[in-house]
């Protein structure tokens, strides 16, 4: 009696491992040769739409050979979100040249004011290489973007050079710096273009006689220990001048 009863449960494992196996395949289904999705769903009893979405499919065309999900994934879905929370490239964004705020909040699908006070913006200028919170529990602390007027970092270079002065309305000017600030609808800002060879761009800095800026431009002539700080009107851009000036390389 005990050899038969191990016998049966033997039999009844086997059943059921071959029931589950045959139960996973079912869900999914492996294209043929001469196939559609419509076809597929009338066999199938599911829909065309549903068989999209369970796949990731923009389009109708499906290849032989190709397999294709019968029904929704439910714990593989829970387990990638489950993933995706925990990492920290999900959390956080690298902005590229010619990023903008909106251009952002629109290809992570989050409001321009989440980004804002997620990472402390005052406004909606930001740089190249600038790390910024996608969610408020994000770790990775974003860099400020009005550094212009932050006084904050410890000097990690100092030594004179000379000091001339733009403005965004000259002939046939953009108003867009190097690095993608837009100095037409930001004219408060302090920023000051560079020699990229001697202050690499996106640094702080502070310039005697103008104050804390971001290099954020760069200029042909602008060469070696020369700067062009921006200042607002032409006025006062003439009345600058050329002059001798300290800068401050802040880390």
């Amino acid at each position: 009696m005990k050899k038969l009863l191990m016998v049966l449960s033997f039999a009844l494992i086997l059943f059921l491992g071959t029931s589950i196996e045959s139960s996973a395949a079912s869900n999914v289904y492996i294209v043929k040769s001469g196939d559609s999705l419509y076809k597929i769903s009338k066999m199938n009893n599911v829909s065309v739409s549903n068989l999209k979405a369970w796949n990731g499919l923009k389009s109708n065309t499906i290849y032989p050979n190709q397999k294709i999900k019968l029904k929704k994934a439910t714990v593989q879905t829970v387990s990638k979100k489950a993933t995706a929370s925990k990492s920290g490239s999900s959390t956080v964004y690298t902005v590229k040249r010619g990023d903008t705020l909106y251009k952002i909040s629109k290809s992570q699908k989050v409001s321009v004011s989440n980004l804002k006070a997620w990472n402390g913006l005052k406004s909606s200028t930001i740089y190249p290489n600038q790390k910024l919170k996608l969610n408020k529990t994000a770790t990775t602390v974003s860099k400020k973007t009005t550094p212009s007027r932050s006084t904050s970092g410890s000097v990690a270079k100092e030594f004179t050079v000379s000091a001339t002065a733009y403005t965004a309305y000259c002939k046939g000017c953009s108003g867009i710096t190097k690095t993608g600030i837009n100095l037409k609808k930001n004219p408060g800002l302090k920023v000051i273009a560079v020699d990229p060879k001697v202050i690499p761009l996106g640094s702080k800095v502070h310039v005697e006689g103008y104050g804390y800026a971001v290099a954020g431009d760069t200029g042909s002539a602008i060469k070696g220990n020369k700067i062009d700080v921006f200042i607002p009107t032409q006025s006062n851009a003439l009345r600058w001048g050329r002059k001798n000036v300290k800068i401050k390389i802040l880390n």
